[in-house]
Formats: C-alpha cells, structure tokens, sequence
C-alpha cells in the first residue's frame, strides 16, 4: 500500500490547479490524472475567456501548463485511472488495478465525459468521421462538409473553428434557436461558411469505412431527409465521471457528487472541484477556482488532523 497525505483523482483545470496549491503547500499531492489527462480542455478548441491570454490559446496548450506548473511545485503525476474506492474506513483508500494507495485526504476532480448521440453509425465511425473534438480532428476534414450537432457555446465554438478546415459547417440543432452566448451566436450566424438545420435531429450516420452523410428528422414535419457530410462532430453536454464513486460518495440523480459548499463531500475528508459537481458554470476559469478551494481546504483539514491528539488505549 502506498501511504499519502493527499491524493487528487483528476487532471483537468479543477484537479491540476488543486495539485499546485497543495504542492506549493508542501503536502507532496499524488495526481492520478486518468488514462488520458487533462480533461475537457484536451477536446475543446481555441479558448479565449481564459485570463492571461488576450490572444488565446488551444485547450490541450493550456492543460500542458497546467501540469508543467504542477510538477514544476512537486507533484507526482500518474497517467492511469481510479478502478475503485473505499471511503467507508480510515485511510481512505484508492486502487489502481491491482496497486492501493491510502490517502488523509482525497481531491475528486474527475470532471465530466462528452454525450454522444447514440444513434446508429455513430459508435462505429467514431474516429472515421465521427468526432467530439475539434482540436483533434478537424484538419483531417480540409475542404470537406462538416455537420456539428448541438446549440450551446461548446457546438458553436466547434463550429467557427472547423471553418478554418471545412469548405462547409452545418449546425444541426433540436431548437429553432440557439442556447449559445450572444457573441458566440453572432460569430455563426454571420459567418459565411454556417449554415443552419433547425428543429432537426440525427437519426443515423451513414457510410461504411467514413462518414458519407446523414439522415435528418425534421421534429416539427415528422419528415425525413439525407444530407452529405464527411464529419460528424457531437457537441451535446457531458456526463460526470463518477461512476467509481457511486455507493462511496452521494450522488444527485445525474451522477454528480452533492456538494453544499462547493468543495466538500458528504465523507469527511473527500474533497470536490470542478465539472464533477458544477453542472451550472462549467467553465475552465471556475473548474480552476474550485480546484484552489478543494486544495486549501484539504490543506486545513490535514492540519487540524495533525494537531488532534491521539487518544491512548
């Protein structure tokens, strides 16, 4: 068993910032950062909301400076995934495969996972056309059409940016409107290359070894019509990756840890921050902040456990 103070399962904004707080803490966090680290931000395009950077920045440039600055402090980074918990006993206790680590305290920074339409073709094409990321994926579809399904900032963000590469970008959208921000909304509605399918959902994604096109269901008309595509890009939300936690931590009916301040758990000693429980914010800068809390937060709870006195048998 490998013994620590403090173990933050997680490594996007929420998870990296709260292992730089606790490594320049001095509390030598271990980060178990997933299979693949960095969170959300490794799918999401060009991010300019983000303070420091007036010009912006891709999201996986970003999350690269996050862990440099985080190892930089002393943490300890492994790139595995969590396979199961006990938060019922003292230490708490994490395993990865086969290898436990016992921890004082815990960060739960795991965030949360793209949905995906569920529909046929998709799960089959996925990596042939079939994509959550922009940033990965989008240069391989230069002069092609592209159809990106959702109406949020994230699908329209998606959007602007593969006009950099597609001759055409649809946005296929459930709503006769958009749930984007205003500037967002303003930069697809007057950019040349978008266009727009309304009250419309996919029901199938076609082609046999890459995308070739997609079925379409008007929802107002019932009708159905086929449409020419060579990408699929699905910008539709996110679940919280807690499916370990479930029985160790409370969770609402979505899956997301309940937190009432923010940062704390229902076990004592078990920390959250960031997308794992935020479902209303969802942004890198607030995934960020609460990551510090987490941090500080862990860092007075290991305190006042030093200072408790041990009670002789």
């Amino acid at each position: 068993m490998h013994a620590r103070k403090l173990i933050i399962v997680g490594s996007g904004p929420a998870g990296l910032t709260a292992a730089i707080y606790a490594a320049r803490a001095d509390l030598a966090p271990l980060v178990i950062a997933g299979g693949q680290y960095g969170g959300q931000l490794m799918l999401t395009t060009e991010v300019e909301n983000y303070p420091g950077f007036p010009e912006g920045i891709l999201g996986p440039e970003l999350m690269e400076k996050f862990r440099a600055q985080a190892l930089r402090f002393g943490a300890e980074i492994r790139d595995e995934d969590v396979t199961k918990v006990d938060f019922k006993s003292r230490p708490l206790r994490l395993w990865v495969h086969e290898e436990e680590f016992a921890a004082q305290a815990v960060v739960v920074a795991t965030g949360a996972s793209a949905k995906w339409l569920g529909v046929d073709g998709e799960a089959r094409l996925r990596g042939r056309g079939v994509s959550s990321c922009a940033t990965c994926d989008g240069a391989f579809f230069k002069e092609k059409n592209i159809v990106v399904v959702g109406g949020g900032d994230s699908a329209v963000e998606e959007a602007v940016f593969l006009t950099r590469f597609g001759r055409t970008v649809t946005i296929v959208h459930r709503r006769d409107s958009l749930r984007a921000s205003k500037v967002m909304q303003q930069r697809a509605t007057t950019h040349p290359k978008i266009s727009f399918v309304w009250n419309s959902v996919i029901t199938e994604i076609e082609g046999d070894k890459l995308v070739t096109g997609v079925k379409l269901k008007d929802l107002t008309a019932g009708t159905v019509s086929r449409r020419t595509a060579d990408a699929v890009f699905v910008a539709i939300g996110h679940d919280p990756n807690t499916s370990v936690f479930a029985g160790q931590l409370e969770l609402d009916s979505a899956g997301f840890v309940i937190s009432k301040d923010g940062t704390r758990s229902n076990v004592e000693g078990v920390f959250v921050a960031g997308d794992v429980q935020d479902k209303r914010y969802r942004q890198a800068i607030t995934a960020a902040g609460l990551g510090c809390r987490a941090a500080m937060d862990a860092e007075k709870y290991l305190e006042a456990l030093e200072r408790t006195p041990v009670t002789a048998l």
